[in-house]
């Protein structure tokens, strides 16, 4: 280490981390969607399935699969990306200018981790870098 800054041959377990954290964090979402796990108040019923939340709950859960495993990274946080745009201008913008106050912050933290994904894939410990070798 040098300053306090993490040595540039950390950066592959840092993306990998990061990745897996990532998906792991959105697979809750869908799962609190389908199967109530973890139970929150505001998916205590469920989602129907042929709804758009059950769509959202349906990216969720399967993106959140390929992310954590690294498997057609790009284009699934590209499309992942954009469902986080689309559901903070659908959900949370309306209620107010600010991330703060309209609880929008997850939504948009998703959304450029996501994008920054598709731009840098999935990284070293993947299916995807696997696949290429």
């Amino acid at each position: 280490m040098l300053n306090g800054v993490l040595p540039a041959a950390w950066t592959g377990y840092t993306h990998a981390a990061l990745r897996i954290v990532t998906g792991l964090l959105f697979l809750h979402h869908g799962t609190a969607k389908y199967i109530q796990l973890p139970m929150t108040e505001y998916f205590k019923d469920g989602v129907p399935v042929f709804s758009l939340m059950g769509l959202a709950g349906a990216l969720e859960i399967i993106g959140g699969i390929l992310i954590i495993i690294g498997l057609f990274t790009r284009l699934t946080a590209f499309i992942l990306s954009g469902m986080m745009a689309v559901a903070y201008f659908m959900a949370h913008a309306s209620a107010s200018f600010y991330p703060l106050i309209n609880g929008g912050e997850a939504a948009i933290m998703f959304c450029f981790i996501f994008l920054w994904l598709a731009t840098a894939g999935a990284g070293p410990f993947s299916v995807d870098a696997n696949r290429k070798a």
